[in-house]
C-alpha cells in the first residue's frame, strides 16, 4: 500500500488523535532549532559570549540524554498518553520561563527543563502515533518523520520572524504552541495500551550491550558532533540578522526533510544502507571543511548542503539502531540515543572553546573528522551492523513499540 494514498489508511486519513500528536511533534522539534538565528541576539541581550550562549544546547542535549533512561520506565508505567502531556507541560512551563529570563544561567537552566519535557513527548510520540494510527504503521512512520523535518525546518524560521523583535518572542511563541497542542492530545488522544512489561532503568544499558547496537551507536556520537558544530556554531559564523539566519537555516531544514523522507531510503534500496551512510559522512565532512574556510557566500551554501547529508544519515542511522538489535524497538533506542545526544551537548560547549584556544576555522576541522570517524566505525564494524539485521526485519515489522526522536 502506498503510504501517501488519500484512501483509508492512508497518510491523509489519520485520526483525529494522530493529527493531533503529529501536529505537537512538529513544534516539539522546532524547538531544536529554533534558537540558531536569535543566538547573537541573545548574546548581545544579555551580555554573554557565544561560548556562554552555546550552553543553550549542552544543557538542552545533556538533560535530554539522561532522560533517555528514565522515558521508558515513565511511560510503561503511566501510559503514553499521560507520558506525553507531562512533557508538553514541562516545555510550556519552562519555554515560558526562559522568555523571562534576565541572565544566560537563568536561561541555560529553563532550556534544561525544556530539555526533559522534550525528552518525555519525543521519545514517546512515535509510539502513540503508530497505535493510534489507521492503515499499519507505515503510513504513520512517514507522518512522523515529516513532522519531524517540518518542525527542524520552521524552528529557524520561527525564531527568526519573532526573534527579529526580541530574542524573548520566540520561546514564548513555543511556550503557546505547546499549549495548543496540550489542549489537542487532552481532547482527541485516548489512553494507548501499556505495554506488557515495564521497562526498568537499567534496560537501554543492558542494551548498549549488543555490538551492532553498540556500533551504531558510538559512530552516530561521532556524526552527532559534526550535526550539532553546524547547528550551534555555525550562527556566530555567519554573523547575520535574525530574518537572514533564520531563512538559511529553513533552507537548512528543508533540505533535510527531503532527504530524510524522500531520498534516503531511494538510495538505501540501490545502494545499501552502510555504503550510503559512509559517503554520506564522507561527503559531510569535505562540506563541513569548506564551511569553515570559505569566504561568507561559500559558509552560507555549504551550511544548506549540510542538511542534505544530515537527513540522509537520521534515516539510515534510526534504521539501523531500530534494526539491528534484538532489544525491544523503545529500549534499543533509548540507549543509542543515550550515547549520541552527549555528542550534541558537548558540540555547543567545545565548538568555541576551540575557537577560543585556536582559530575560528579549527572547529570545523574538528568536525570533519568526527564526521569522518563515524564512517570509519561504519567501515571497521559493518559485519556487526548487519549481523541479523535480516532475521530481525522480520520481527520487526510487526512490532509497534517503535520510538523516538532518532532523528
Amino acid at each position: 500500500m502506498d503510504p501517501f494514498d488519500a484512501g483509508a489508511g492512508g497518510i491523509l486519513r489519520q485520526p483525529k488523535a494522530v493529527w493531533a500528536t503529529a501536529g505537537a511533534s512538529v513544534v516539539a522539534f522546532m524547538g531544536i532549532g529554533l534558537v540558531d538565528p536569535i543566538l547573537p541576539s541573545i548574546a548581545k541581550g544579555l551580555d554573554a559570549s557565544a561560548g556562554q550562549v552555546s550552553l543553550l544546547f549542552t544543557s538542552y542535549f545533556l538533560i535530554t540524554a539522561l532522560a533517555m533512561l528514565v522515558t521508558g520506565f515513565v511511560s510503561s508505567r503511566i501510559g503514553g498518553r499521560k507520558t506525553l502531556l507531562l512533557g508538553l507541560a514541562f516545555v510550556v512551563v519552562f519555554a515560558g520561563l526562559a522568555g523571562t529570563s534576565d541572565t544566560v544561567g537563568q536561561l541555560v537552566g529553563y532550556r534544561a527543563g525544556w530539555g526533559l519535557g522534550n525528552a518525555l513527548f519525543v521519545s514517546t510520540a512515535l509510539a502513540v502515533i503508530v497505535g493510534a494510527a489507521a492503515g499499519g504503521s507505515a503510513a504513520a512512520i512517514l507522518l512522523y518523520e515529516s513532522a519531524l523535518g517540518l518542525g527542524m525546518a520552521c524552528g529557524p524560521l520561527l525564531g527568526a520572524l519573532l526573534g527579529d523583535a526580541s530574542w524573548r518572542y520566540p520561546f514564548f511563541g513555543t511556550a503557546f504552541l505547546m499549549a495548543i497542542g496540550f489542549l489537542c492530545i487532552t481532547v482527541f488522544l485516548k489512553e494507548q495500551p501499556r505495554p506488557a512489561r515495564k521497562t526498568s532503568l537499567l534496560d537501554p544499558i543492558r542494551a548498549l550491550g549488543h555490538g551492532g547496537l553498540a556500533s551504531a551507536a558510538v559512530s552516530a556520537f561521532f556524526y552527532n558532533y559534526t550535526f550539532f558544530t553546524v547547528l550551534a556554531f555555525t550562527p556566530f559564523v555567519l554573523n547575520m540578522t535574525p530574518y537572514k539566519s533564520g531563512a538559511v537555516f529553513f533552507a537548512w531544514g528543508v533540505l533535510l526533510a527531503v532527504f530524510s523522507v524522500l531520498v534516503a531510503p531511494r538510495m538505501q534500496k540501490r545502494f545499501g544502507s552502510l555504503k550510503v551512510l559512509g559517503g554520506s559522512l564522507v561527503l559531510l565532512a569535505a562540506d563541513v571543511l569548506a564551511l569553515g574556510y570559505g569566504n561568507h557566500t561559500a559558509a552560507i551554501v555549504c551550511t544548506i548542503l549540510s542538511g542534505a547529508f544530515i537527513g540522509v544519515n537520521n534515516t539510515v542511522y534510526t534504521e539501523l539502531a531500530l534494526g539491528v538489535s534484538d532489544a525491544p524497538r523503545p529500549v534499543a533506542s533509548a540507549g543509542y540515543n543515550f550515547v549520541r545526544w552527549f555528542a550534541a551537548a558537548a558540540a555547543p560547549y567545545f565548538a568555541p572553546k576551540i575557537e577560543e584556544w585556536t582559530d575560528i576555522h579549527i572547529p570545523f576541522v574538528v568536525a570533519a573528522i568526527t564526521a569522518v570517524l563515524g564512517a570509519v566505525v561504519v567501515l571497521v564494524r559493518r559485519r556487526a551492523l548487519t549481523h541479523e539485521a535480516a532475521e530481525l526485519e522480520t520481527a520487526h515489522a510487526t512490532e509497534d513499540g517503535v520510538t523516538v526522536f532518532a532523528n
